[in-house]
């Protein structure tokens, strides 16, 4: 089995990604996945999480090692928000401009999200989704 590349900009989406590997060739042992997800690593992110390489906890390795990384990786809450509140559409889709504002602020109220996300969408863009039913 390979895991794919250490994605450091979005470690959770990473480490999600090697737990789908795991599952396909059944591997549940934590250590075991402790060691792969360490080799992953390159020296700037397993030199952040030396003590944990080191002296692994004897309980839930692997654990502990993605929980730190999605820690010390992740944007804040902070500056999630701030990334929100500067975000363009850019060329993208309305439905993908739409799943990068609800990646950055989960947790807001799907209709508080939908107001914000049509206000900043093209009118011509507003005037043909006002007759769309509403979808994900």
């Amino acid at each position: 089995m390979r895991l794919p590349p250490f994605w450091a900009k979005r470690p959770a989406v990473w480490l999600a990604q090697a737990e789908a590997q795991f599952t396909l060739v059944c591997i549940s042992s934590e250590q075991t996945k402790f060691c792969y997800v360490i080799s992953q690593l390159d020296q700037r992110y397993a030199s952040e999480v030396e003590d944990i390489i080191t002296c692994p906890p004897k309980r839930n390795p692997c654990m502990t090692l993605k929980t730190e990384l999605v820690t010390l990786l992740s944007p804040s809450r902070e500056q999630r928000v701030c990334q929100f509140l500067t975000l363009k559409m850019e060329g993208r889709k309305p439905s993908q401009f739409l799943r990068q504002l609800r990646i950055l602020v989960s947790g807001v109220p799907d209709d508080f999200l939908r107001s914000i996300w049509s206000s900043l969408l093209a009118p011509y863009v507003r005037a043909i989704l006002t007759g769309q039913p509403k979808g994900n």
